[in-house]
Order: C-alpha cells, then structure tokens, then sequence
C-alpha cells in the first residue's frame, strides 16, 4: 500500500469509533466472525482492545494476529486501538 493511501486511511479512522471490543477472552472465533462482517459492510474497522486481552503478548502482536486471521491490512495500532482495512 503507497503512502498516501495508508495516510488517507489513518485521517479517516480518527473520524471514526470503535465498533468491537474485545475483552478479557481475548481473540476468539466468534470475535473474529464478527469483525470479517463489520469489514465486509465498512471497510474500515476501527477496533479496541483490552490490554489484558493481549495474553502475555503486546497489542501489535496480537493486532497481526487478528489482521491475518482475517485476511485484512493492519493499518494503525495506538494504544489500545487498532485499525484495520480491506
């Protein structure tokens, strides 16, 4: 992805709000069903996570995790927040 689409991407998740929140069960199946929904109907999903919801690892880690089990691009990861588009 070129550097003015990621750029383009970020400005609009900012305007956005977290539509799944992920909990202390951490990334599951179901969770993972609902979000290649929300990105099937949005594109852009805009996700936040507890910070004990990473299982021993950081977010970014668990943000690759779930960007692949769902066959999308991680786009930003800040602080709890995680952005992913397809």
């Amino acid at each position: 992805m070129d550097k003015d689409k990621l750029y383009q991407l970020k400005n609009e998740a900012t305007k956005i709000k977290p539509i799944i929140n992920i909990g202390k069960n951490g990334i599951t199946d179901s969770v993972v069903e609902e979000i290649k929904k929300q990105v099937k109907a949005n594109r852009l999903v805009k996700i936040k996570m507890l910070k004990t919801s990473a299982e021993g690892e950081d977010i970014k880690t668990s943000a690759e995790k779930l960007a692949e089990a769902t066959k999308t691009t991680l786009i930003d990861v800040r602080g709890s927040t995680v952005v992913i588009y397809r």
